[in-house]
């Protein structure tokens, strides 16, 4: 039977075997479908899940979108979430199941809270709560929100959310008559769960520094993602107790079947061969980014490529 402690050293070892000071690792972003099929199989999904356990990805991520509409770029029919999640975490055993991201803004907090709480207690505390606020106008109008209200429900949103997860746990109700009896989230995870910003929400990246454990931002070109470090940075250095701070990327990557096919940019990410792409990550984690979320694009079988970048990238960067 796991004991309290046996789920504080697995929390700290999953956040930890994501984001590490001076390392970087490899995650894979859910769905993994090959080019041109926005038709997800989930019981072809979850063995695929299993497969990147066992060949040692450290992070499977998985999207919130609520709503799809002719105008939005992605045509897959993602699964929800908190769903998805839990049969994940009955189907792995050693990966980090990051939500990357929960839409905060479109969601009541407190369910958020409980969606955590019980991801982290069905997988054994290998959950990271990433949180995000959507980018859809339209999308905000089809729940009843104001876009224009977006950094400010974020905000709020994620101080409700952080004090049901933290900690020392506690609710802050949306009303509190004065009859209203003191609740509490159960089941109670034995250590905090970890809660990381993706995207910025509309908030500085001296706000995502104090509140969050790490950054996550998609790719950008090479310059461009310098000067966006450079900010994550000197936010973090700014901190009074200098604790710290992680930086990742989710990138899309096409993995060329010619092992030497030189790298060429493509929308938020790249094309490659299996060597140009080991050094574009080890060039990453010259930078000072601690994770990069694979968003794989090809035409080539899908675990053909997970296990040629597990067998021939991964040994370069998963040393422990």
């Amino acid at each position: 039977m796991r004991t309290a402690k046996d789920y504080r050293v697995d929390s700290m070892r999953i956040e930890h075997s994501v984001f590490r000071e001076g390392e970087l690792s490899v995650g894979l972003t859910l769905p993994l479908l090959e080019a041109g099929n926005a038709i997800a199989n989930s019981d072809e999904q979850l063995s695929v899940a299993k497969l990147a356990d066992a060949l040692g990805y450290r992070a499977l991520w998985i999207r919130d979108v609520p709503l799809n509409n002719a105008d939005y770029p992605d045509p897959v029919g993602h699964l929800d979430p908190w769903v998805f999640l839990g049969a994940l975490a009955a189907s792995t055993k050693q990966i980090a199941l990051v939500s990357g991201a929960i839409v905060l803004t479109l969601r009541h907090p407190l369910h958020i809270a409980k969606g955590a709480v019980s991801v982290s207690t069905l997988s054994g505390a290998r959950f990271i709560l990433g949180l995000g606020s959507g980018d859809r106008p339209a999308e905000y109008a089809a729940f009843g929100k104001d876009a224009a209200e977006r950094r400010d429900l974020y905000r709020r949103h994620w101080e409700t959310v952080a004090a049901a997860l933290g900690p020392a746990p506690r609710i802050i109700p949306d009303h509190a008559p004065p009859d209203a009896p003191d609740f509490f989230l159960l089941p109670r995870e034995p250590a905090p769960i970890p809660l990381l910003a993706v995207g910025s929400g509309g908030q500085s990246v001296d706000w995502i520094a104090r509140n969050a454990i790490g950054w996550m931002t998609y790719h950008r070109e090479p310059e461009a993602q310098r000067a966006r470090h450079g900010l994550w940075r000197a936010a973090v250095e700014r901190l009074p107790s200098r604790e710290f701070r992680a930086f990742g990327i989710a990138m899309r990557v096409d993995l060329s079947d010619d092992p030497h096919e030189p790298a060429k940019e493509i929308p938020l990410g790249y094309r490659s061969g299996r060597h140009a792409f080991a050094e574009l990550l080890q060039a990453m984690r010259e930078r000072g980014t601690h994770h990069v979320s694979l968003n794989l694009t090809s035409v080539r079988p899908v675990r053909e490529v997970i296990q040629e970048v597990a067998a021939e990238v991964l040994p370069r960067f998963h040393s422990r």
